[in-house]
């Protein structure tokens, strides 16, 4: 039997919780997901269903008489008694919920509109499959996003940022004592986050057959399992081979033995250890910012861009598949370009 790989493994894991969560949503909702299948990736999915499961919520506390009923049985038709006021209604809701466990839920701007987004495309299969006559979710308004600052690195602190990883001055007597074990592996993730923008499931995902120190190259799988070869400089290179042979010393837990980054455990590491150990240095050298890996990405997207000028190159390196994207997050950057090169044009010699 084949080995599965980091991201089918993942995938597996994330098909299973699915099918979990869909037991918490009424019958019918299993058809939207197999409808939506082959056009998004389990972790949309698993999203869309935490969102559903947040919207049944509201209808039974809303309505308790109808949706909140056990001897009713919700069906599609039921999608369609409610109007663009019990919608905008939800939304309102959806700023402040109680959980699970009863603390309160307030979302931004941007988790508002992700959850009247994935509402839209439920409502829409239905629709588009004439299960329902009407689309009342088709005519609610969709929150106002206000563009935020991109936070990202400056280049004299992604010096500090690395120092700080190899050196650990800063660090207390007892985080010391991990650093010395685990300086090393810190400085070739950081480096190679910093000087690729890959993402951090991508990053997590590498085996050390994915990297060619020849070449300067690291295969990687973007969003959907896309293959890709990112390219990092002879800098990354060096401490990468620094690590690589540490990493020939440590014997893996079984069925970690091809992963290129390990805990301290001597399992694969995971997302959420890499993002702690960015906050751990990053809140060393720069208190003020609340650096996640992403903004390790948005620090190497805008050294890129500003750099070459080039969005496409930019698009193509951080594995965006529209460079709308890219735009929208680098739109300060361009913007400057352009006020930059009006002199550059000259209709008459002085």
């Amino acid at each position: 039997m084949a080995t599965l790989s980091y991201h089918e493994q993942k995938d597996i894991e994330n098909i299973k919780k699915l099918r979990e969560l869909q037991k918490e949503l009424p019958s019918f909702c299993s058809d939207f997901f197999r409808g939506i299948e082959t056009s998004t990736s389990t972790r949309t999915r698993i999203a869309y269903a935490y969102d559903l499961k947040i919207f049944f919520q509201f209808l039974k506390t809303a309505n308790p008489g109808t949706f909140g009923n056990p001897s009713h049985t919700l069906t599609p038709s039921d999608l369609e008694k409610l109007t663009v006021t019990d919608l905008e209604e939800y939304i309102d809701y959806l700023k402040c919920h109680p959980s699970d466990t009863n603390e309160d839920v307030i979302n931004t701007e941007r988790g508002l509109m992700r959850k009247v987004s994935s509402l839209r495309s439920f409502y829409s299969y239905f629709f588009r499959n004439e299960r329902i006559e009407k689309n009342p979710a088709a005519l609610v308004r969709m929150p106002k996003l206000h563009e935020k600052e991109i936070i990202r690195l400056e280049i004299d602190e992604v010096a500090k940022l690395l120092d700080e990883v190899e050196e650990g001055d800063k660090l207390t007597e007892k985080q010391k004592l991990y650093h010395e074990r685990t300086k090393v592996r810190d400085l070739a993730m950081m480096s190679l986050l910093l000087g690729t923008g890959i993402r951090v499931s991508e990053c997590v995902g590498l085996n050390i057959n994915d990297i060619d120190l020849d070449t300067c190259g690291a295969r990687v799988y973007r969003k959907g399992g896309k293959e890709s070869v990112i390219y990092f400089s002879d800098e990354v290179r060096d401490v990468l081979e620094d690590y690589l042979d540490e990493r020939e010393m440590i014997d893996a837990v079984p069925g970690n033995e091809d992963a290129l980054f390990l805990s301290m455990q001597r399992k694969r590491i995971n997302v959420r250890s890499v993002e702690n150990l960015v906050k751990k240095y990053a809140k060393l050298v720069t208190p003020l910012k609340k650096i996640t890996p992403h903004k390790l990405r948005s620090t190497y997207g805008t050294s890129l861009y500003r750099e070459t000028g080039d969005i496409y190159l930019v698009a193509s390196v951080l594995g965006h598949n529209d460079v709308n994207t890219t735009r929208k997050h680098y739109a300060a950057q361009e913007e400057e370009r352009r006020r930059s090169a009006r002199n550059v044009v000259r209709l008459r010699e002085d």
